[in-house]
């Protein structure tokens, strides 16, 4: 299965503090924006969504289709296949993608420890 650019999404407490400690690190901000609570911060290819107030728990996240500068890459899995592949091998999923679409979707699962896992195509 071919996941595409993975993340990690962070549930900050305050965005600009997060946001100096990352750079701290040599992360850069790549997209996102101050006012809209949201920062997309990338180090070489590695990314980490800094998020405040907009869900509780930190989020693994792939984004099928793309990779990690959010351009689009041929011979992708769909989201809807990879969704299909895991339900066929009894994955439970908490949110579904609509199988019945096409282009931008996603689906919501959690590992075995509890962690979320946002499979969110955006081509």
């Amino acid at each position: 299965m071919k996941l595409g650019a993975f993340s990690m999404s962070l549930s900050v407490k305050n965005l600009e503090t997060s946001k100096s400690f990352y750079e701290k690190l040599g992360f850069s901000v790549f997209a996102g924006a101050m006012e809209r609570n949201y920062l997309i911060m990338k180090n070489g290819n590695a990314l980490i969504g800094l998020f405040q107030g907009m869900f509780e728990n930190n989020i693994l996240t792939f984004n099928p289709g793309w990779d990690e500068n959010a351009q689009k890459v041929d011979g992708f899995d769909d989201v809807r296949d990879i969704q299909k592949h895991l339900k066929a091998h009894q994955v439970a999923l908490i949110k579904e993608a609509d199988e019945q679409s096409s282009g931008p979707a996603s689906f919501v699962l959690t590992d075995p420890d509890g962690n979320t896992i946002l499979i969110d195509q955006h081509v």
